[in-house]
């Protein structure tokens, strides 16, 4: 398999946070890219942008809400799906998948479910079943298939750098973590927290409160492995620079690495 960055990025609208977007892009040179919260229409997607510093680009936008995107260096992705199967009303985009440099790449931006109890945490948790329904037949492909995104879910308390200040949030729920306990039961591996056990890494730090400045962050953008996959991880972080950025997105860039051969 060819070696590959793979990165999935909140992007909290993609028009505002352009210069940022393309000046990460430049300095990294990630070959796959998913992007969340493009807050855009498919006519508003900024294409031309992001072909003039190499990459191709498939898309699934939204006015002000939502949105998803892949990105590939030097090359255009094949898309395969967009929206998860299961609700024929649902008109939300949220997931996109296309198969790109010999990869299967599933881009999902979670529903937040904020505020719970109500019915956009059941919305969350309904559309969660959904995406563990369609993820066990992926994860079973002989085929390696990354599904990267937002999750909206700490999945445990070392996610979070104080789960009391955030106890009744969506993002903690017991329903919510073991939702993705269920995912991760299915045989997929947590790439950050699979290189990184025992160490506090966040992808999201709020705008309020200095939550930047003072570190107080939440790992809710986790790039999952599926068995044909996972043996080609090597490295895996964050790329936190990006959140220090004028006009920054509330989250940085995830990413993992994957080797051209397996590791042992």
């Amino acid at each position: 398999m060819k070696k590959l960055r793979i990165a999935t990025f909140n992007i909290n609208g993609i028009r505002a946070r352009l210069p940022n977007l393309l000046e990460w892009l430049e300095r990294e040179k990630p070959d796959i890219v998913c992007l969340q919260e493009l807050k855009a229409l498919d006519k508003d997607f900024p294409a031309a942008e992001l072909e003039s510093v190499g990459y191709g680009a498939i898309w699934h936008g939204q006015a002000s809400w939502n949105g998803v995107a892949i990105l590939a260096r030097d090359a255009q992705p094949l898309e395969s799906r967009r929206g998860l199967p299961g609700d024929e009303d649902d008109s939300h985009s949220r997931y996109l998948e296309a198969a790109v440099h010999g990869v299967l790449v599933g881009c999902l931006y979670l529903p937040n479910g904020n505020p719970q109890p109500g019915p956009k945490f059941d919305y969350k948790l309904a559309w969660f079943e959904r995406l563990i329904d369609y993820a066990q037949a992926l994860q079973a492909s002989d085929h390696p298939v990354v599904l990267a995104g937002d999750y909206n879910v700490v999945p445990t308390d070392m996610d979070i750098y104080n789960p009391r200040s955030w106890l009744k949030d969506a993002l903690l729920q017991p329903e919510s973590r073991e939702c993705y306990q269920r995912l991760l039961d299915q045989g997929w591996t947590d790439s950050l927290r699979h290189l990184y056990p025992d160490e506090r890494i966040y992808t999201f730090w709020d705008y309020f409160r200095q939550h930047w400045q003072k570190n107080s962050g939440l790992r809710i953008d986790h790039l999952l492995l599926n068995p044909a996959a996972s043996p080609y991880l090597s490295e895996a972080g964050v790329d936190a620079w990006v959140r220090n950025q004028p006009h920054p997105s509330d989250h940085a860039p995830t990413w993992i690495r994957l080797a051209s051969r397996k590791r042992r």
